[in-house]
């Protein structure tokens, strides 16, 4: 599938691969729109594209650019493989400005994915159909949406990132869902000596997109001083009850499950 198609939203997200392709095309537009905004790769290296009636920005191959035709040729052979084979997992597009040294990072955007409730184990038995529990693709539809403009909010309010970047991407995964001696293709055992933050990390719930089938949660960590210039009626701090139009700010990093890199 092309990384540069559009986002399509069926009329109705029945199968368990309808939901993947849904995620992966989303995955594609929130990495592509994140590196767009932060300013990453050249004008160049996008096409315009349009989800519903919003535009966005896609990555694109570009032979002027080596480093976004990398990142289109590994999503499209590496991570399109990983939803395939197990789709629960979290993505972490770190940004480092050193690149001697990729343990200590500037920015981080996490995407994690996980089943939505007990996934495709659903209980369809009218008995124990709870309401809540029916997500129709109005709604996959419209946190998509949401969570797009959230990006374009949050990036375009955020200070500018360092002139020169890297960025690195890491891959974890369940062990309780992952075999243990499964090795994701495209890329390499990561070392867990930890990964150290430039300056003060604030830590970013961005929003969740769920399907009847699965969820897509993404967050961001960046430096304190990048969000001076942040209008403040869009942040809410802890766990408050969160209207649509903010951002969540977690006091700590909230990644506490049991990941392997």
């Amino acid at each position: 599938s092309n990384f540069q198609s559009a986002v399509v939203f069926p009329n109705k997200i029945s199968t368990e691969q309808q939901s993947l392709m849904l995620v992966k095309r989303l995955l594609a537009v929130a990495v592509s729109c994140i590196t767009y905004l932060r300013g990453i790769f050249p004008e160049s290296a996008y096409g315009t594209r349009y989800m519903d009636d919003v535009c966005v920005k896609i990555l694109r191959e570009d032979k002027n650019c080596p480093g976004s035709t990398q990142l289109v040729k590994w999503y499209v052979n590496y991570i399109y493989v990983q939803f395939l084979l197990f789709p629960l997992f979290t993505l972490k597009m770190q940004v480092y400005t050193h690149p001697e040294d990729p343990q200590t990072i500037t920015e981080c955007y996490h995407f994690k994915f996980k089943y939505t409730h007990n996934g495709p184990l659903l209980d369809f038995s009218s008995k124990n159909k709870r309401n809540d529990s029916t997500i129709t693709c109005a709604d996959t539809k419209k946190a998509s949406i949401l969570l797009i403009r959230k990006i374009y909010v949050l990036m375009q309010n955020l200070s500018p990132l360092p002139d020169d970047v890297c960025l690195t991407m890491k891959l974890f995964y369940y062990d309780d869902v992952t075999p243990s001696d499964y090795q994701p293709p495209g890329f390499k055992e990561g070392e867990c000596e930890g990964m150290i933050f430039e300056g003060e990390p604030m830590y970013l719930n961005v929003g969740e997109v769920p399907t009847p089938f699965h969820m897509l949660k993404v967050k961001v960590t960046t430096e304190k001083q990048r969000m001076e210039n942040v209008d403040k009626s869009i942040l809410k701090h802890g766990e408050t009850n969160v209207p649509l139009q903010v951002l969540r700010v977690d006091r700590d990093d909230p990644e506490g499950e049991n990941q392997d890199m």
